[in-house]
């Protein structure tokens, strides 16, 4: 069983997440590379997780990934941040032709052991799973509002609108928003 970690943890790009979630039961949020740059909504966002969870940056060891990490560290609540940094390691990721530019992995190119003992390190609050869930809100739910199905983006959207939330999240990615912001009560209540 993958080890489970409270606080929601910030990374580059899709592939650093996919790596990650084969590693650990956590919540992982792509800042889609120098697009958080102009990503007011996605930062908002990141706020209201790091204020409710705590943040956990996890970027790559290179000169894009310290700009990227610099950035966030000014734009979010610093007793909200956990700073987790990843060896330099020469080499490439499988999946490219090339190495990056400074040839360095970066986090995708990481093995298990190493990000568990990067998460460690950086003071990651993993958690036992002793502790009962809450009851969360499930796609059922959300078809019942009339969140999702036929003629649903409306109604999403003014959903989104009033939480304050990006307005292009998916259905998932609201689903998974919705239960870290929200107790099914507050939801039930909208």
């Amino acid at each position: 069983m993958k080890p489970k970690i409270r606080e929601v943890i910030v990374v580059e790009g899709r592939y650093d997440k996919n790596t990650l979630l084969q590693v650990v039961d956590a919540t992982v949020v792509e800042t889609g590379g120098f697009g958080i740059f102009h990503n007011r909504e996605k930062l908002e966002l990141l706020r209201r997780l790091g204020r409710q969870r705590g943040l956990i940056l996890l970027t790559d060891s290179d000169g894009a990934g310290f700009v990227i990490r610099n950035h966030l560290k000014g734009s979010l609540p610093v007793e909200c941040i956990k700073q987790a940094y990843i060896p330099d390691v020469a080499g490439k990721e499988r999946r490219k032709k090339q190495p990056g530019r400074e040839g360095k992995l970066g986090v995708e190119g990481m093995t298990p052991q190493v990000l568990l003992e990067t998460l460690r390190r950086c003071g990651a609050t993993f958690e036992d799973g002793a502790a009962p869930e809450k009851a969360s809100i499930t796609k059922a739910d959300l078809l019942e509002k009339g969140l999702i199905g036929p003629g649903s983006a409306q109604k999403r959207q003014q959903l989104l609108q009033k939480l304050s939330l990006p307005e292009h999240l998916t259905a998932n990615a609201m689903l998974e928003t919705l239960n870290l912001l929200l107790t099914r009560e507050e939801f039930e209540r909208l």
